[in-house]
């Protein structure tokens, strides 16, 4: 019998594993915290992660250096390369790194989580931990908003906001939009501003919001540059983790229960190279099957169009450190659809371009993603070796439904794109028409439309469902309802792989609410 070193192991500090960790450590449990990537004080992070733009720090190669998975790629669409897809390492994981944006999904995402099996994961039972996670300051007293949590939610005043912020809400009120002073407010739809998790105009990812706190408690063990390779066993239970430490080091770590909380893509990965995973692809890389499930099928992100808006002088952007997005607009494409499946968002500056350095603080955008989606991607090992990246395939809009919908949300962006209220930010009289000449000439056929959002659609950076939360009996389940991994003892994966289907909103706040909801089951 193996001797047991650890109550809990949790396996990546990121939105839920740190939550998940902290949690836990603060009821007593001993937790031991691997995190692949370096670990660090709050104190400790690169300033330029701290600006509220995350181009700021996307453009320093000296702040993104190990703060990002290297060589981690993704296609978007069949028609597609593959191009990197940007995930967070290190402390924080990709609460450090990504857009700050603290929305919450609408309460029927988990109507239909509840409905598809996930018993215990009801509007009812999740609100309170959306609630218990945040600090929202301007609607805190709210009963289904939470204050003194431990992630700050700040709204940046309409004063603040960038030219693209304003000419989206101005033009989205024109065309009928409603407004809605809280998107995160139950049944919320319109206009609204995005909320942020920010305090004093500076990033708080969930290093500094649960780490750091908890890092004082005798029950809580941090350790970075910690590779998992692969969950141990003894029959069907779980008894530890294989562990690549700096420098090709091999240690072995033990816990009555281990967590896998890697993420879309590294969770997944860690059960396969387990033995955990389609039997077929397991054997083609010589590991030995131990559980057949569907790990690695059913990904999912929010596929996003854009339209190029040349700026003026004066709606451009004065500094690096202005906020890229502060406006989003959510959306019921008709009578009937689901509620807020589509959603428009702003951009001052183009910061999925500017990392590329293809475009400049004058170019702005308007974004139009799908909330709901149909459509679903794979993702297998390339190889049993730990530092070796899996292949993603995203397959975005394989899905017909998926294609119906976002041409309809394109055309509608295009109408928005028209308005005089876009007009008064761009350069010139056409200047948009110019800027975007292949997809206002696709416009008017489905087909030629079709083929422009296959070639050039982007994701949000919002990836789930790899490791699918369900009924234990359905073909597509990974996890049961407790995050248990079907056919195994103390092994669990709690992050955003196991969202049945990527919520309709930024995935950030749902995934830390998970970590919150999680360490009371556990306990």
């Amino acid at each position: 019998m193996t001797s047991i070193g650890w109550d809990l192991i949790v396996v990546g500090a990121g939105s839920a594993g740190a939550a998940l960790a902290a949690r836990s450590a603060a009821k007593g449990k001993r937790v031991l915290l691997l995190e692949a990537g370096p670990d660090y004080r709050s104190a400790g992070m690169h300033e330029a992660w701290r600006s509220p733009n995350p181009a700021v720090a996307l453009l320093d190669p000296t702040a993104a250096a190990g703060l990002l998975w290297e060589d981690l790629n993704s296609s978007r669409t069949d028609a597609q390369p593959q191009a990197p897809y940007w995930r967070g390492r290190g402390a924080g994981g990709s609460s450090s790194v990504n857009g700050q944006i603290a929305i919450r999904p609408p309460m029927a995402d988990f109507e239909d989580w509840a409905g598809q099996g996930c018993a215990g994961w009801s509007p009812e039972e999740v609100l309170p931990y959306f609630a218990k996670l945040e600090d929202d300051e301007e609607f805190g007293d709210e009963p289904y908003h939470g204050r003194g949590g431990p992630t700050p939610v700040h709204r940046m005043p309409r004063r603040a906001w960038g030219g693209v912020d304003a000419a989206l809400a101005e033009a989205a009120l024109a065309a009928g939009h409603a407004w809605a002073p809280d998107v995160n407010a139950p049944g919320a739809t319109g206009v609204s501003p995005y909320p942020i998790n920010s305090r004093d105009g500076r990033r708080v990812s969930v290093n500094d919001a649960y780490l750091e706190p908890a890092r004082d408690l005798s029950t809580l063990t941090v350790r970075g540059d910690a590779l998992v390779d692969r969950v141990l066993f003894e029959g069907n239970r779980a008894v530890g983790v294989r562990v690549v430490a700096a420098g090709g080091q091999v240690v072995t770590e033990h816990a009555e229960t281990v967590v896998l909380s890697a993420g879309v893509i590294h969770s997944p990965a860690i059960l396969m190279r387990s033995g955990i995973g389609p039997a077929d692809d397991l054997r083609a890389l010589g590991i030995d099957v131990r559980h057949a499930l569907p790990v690695g099928r059913g990904m999912q992100d929010h596929p996003m169009a854009m339209v190029s808006v040349p700026l003026t002088e004066r709606a451009a952007i004065t500094s690096p450190h202005d906020r890229h997005t502060n406006v989003c607009v959510r959306w019921t494409s008709a009578p009937g659809a689901p509620h807020n499946d589509l959603m428009f968002v702003s951009l001052n500056q183009n910061v999925l371009a500017m990392a590329t350095a293809s475009t400049s603080t004058a170019s702005g955008a308007y974004g139009v993603w799908l909330n709901l989606n149909h459509s679903r991607g794979t993702l297998t090992l390339t190889s049993a070796d730990p530092v070796a990246q899996p292949l993603v395939r995203q397959r975005m809009l394989s899905d017909e439904r998926d294609r119906a919908l976002l041409r309809q949300g394109v055309r509608a962006l295009a109408e928005l794109a028209l308005r005089p209220e876009t007009g008064a930010i761009a350069q010139g009289p056409g200047s948009v028409e110019k800027a975007n000449e292949a997809l206002f000439s696709a416009l008017e056929s489905d087909d030629r439309l079709d083929a422009h959002l296959l070639a050039t659609v982007m994701d949000a950076q919002h990836g789930t469902s790899t490791c699918r939360m369900g009924a234990a009996g359905a073909p597509d389940t990974v996890v049961d309802d407790e995050c248990r991994v079907l056919g195994f003892d103390g092994l669990r994966v709690v992050d955003a792989s196991v969202f049945p289907s990527v919520p309709r909103a930024n995935t950030n706040l749902a995934t830390i609410m998970a970590g919150e909801l999680m360490a009371d089951r556990i306990a």
